[in-house]
């Protein structure tokens, strides 16, 4: 949570094309989220029955599973090559379960443990935070959008209409962060194409809103009733205030998701000293 806030406070009032510097350690992963990539359009989906969870997702996670830890020893400095094993198992596990073939937000949240646990070795600096969520998440997040659709995952542990959204959460939290204090967009303004469509370029919020709209049909109130209700916010401070809340409610401590969690020397199970 220290993480994920520490990043929150950094994108508040800013938009993607503002001004940030890019470290050799940002290029390295977004070389490695283009290398998933390219792996997506490599192992096309097979012909089955079955209209969800494709199977070739199995072939393409299979190549992660071989090549994870090349993939994070690329991006640590040589003197923390030691950690690449520890590291490698949240990026393993931040693209989804290759046996249910589905996705959701504790994938996310071990994307976040992997970016989490590369700044604790030093590979990522308090300068990096920026290009973090603009660069980087938002590169996961693409490449994540590609898996959901070209395989057709299915929601791991949704909540279908009374969940926040199919599979993602962290992209509202640090895109109304990067809303707060905005002249002229209001939160009853993201339900409007007009707005989303102008704006998307700019705000995470937005263009996680515009893909829901892609991907869904019928009114936004039926299958999108959380994000809906959140119009009705006032303001975007509130709305941040409350989906930090909801993430660590909806997501953190519930078992189903949490369980899954991977602890070890960088991210320890022994709870934090007062």
């Amino acid at each position: 949570m220290g993480f994920i806030l520490t990043l929150n406070e950094g994108v508040k009032g800013k938009k993607f094309t503002c001004e940030y510097q890019v470290s050799e350690t940002v290029e390295k992963l977004l070389a490695m989220l283009g290398t998933l990539d390219r792996w997506i359009d490599e192992t096309p989906p097979v012909d089955q029955p079955s209209r969800f969870g494709n199977k070739a997702y199995r072939s393409w996670y299979a190549k992660l599973e071989q090549d994870a830890e090349t993939l994070v020893m690329a991006i640590l400095p040589s003197d923390r090559h030691d950690a690449a094993p520890e590291i490698a198992v949240y990026l393993k596990e931040s693209v989804g379960n290759s046996t249910r073939i589905d996705y959701g937000t504790g994938h996310e949240a071990a994307f976040a443990a992997f970016l989490c646990c590369l700044c604790k070795v030093g590979a990522l600096r308090m300068e990096d935070q920026l290009a973090i969520i603009f660069k980087v998440f938002d590169k996961y997040l693409l490449v994540m959008r590609k898996l959901q659709k070209t395989y057709r995952m299915e929601p791991a542990g949704s909540q279908g209409v009374w969940g926040l959204d199919d599979f993602q959460f962290l992209p509202f939290i640090w895109g109304s962060a990067q809303l707060i204090d905005h002249p002229t967009l209001e939160p009853r303004h993201f339900l409007e194409e007009k707005a989303v469509n102008e704006y998307h370029h700019d705000y995470m919020f937005l263009e996680c809103i515009k893909f829901i709209n892609e991907m869904k049909t019928g009114p936004f109130a039926e299958h999108s009733n959380q994000l809906w209700n959140i119009s009705a916010v006032p303001s975007w401070s509130k709305v941040n205030q409350g989906l930090i809340r909801m993430y660590k409610a909806e997501c953190l401590e519930k078992f189903p998701v949490i369980q899954h969690f991977k602890f070890g020397s960088l991210l320890s199970i022994q709870p934090v000293k007062p």
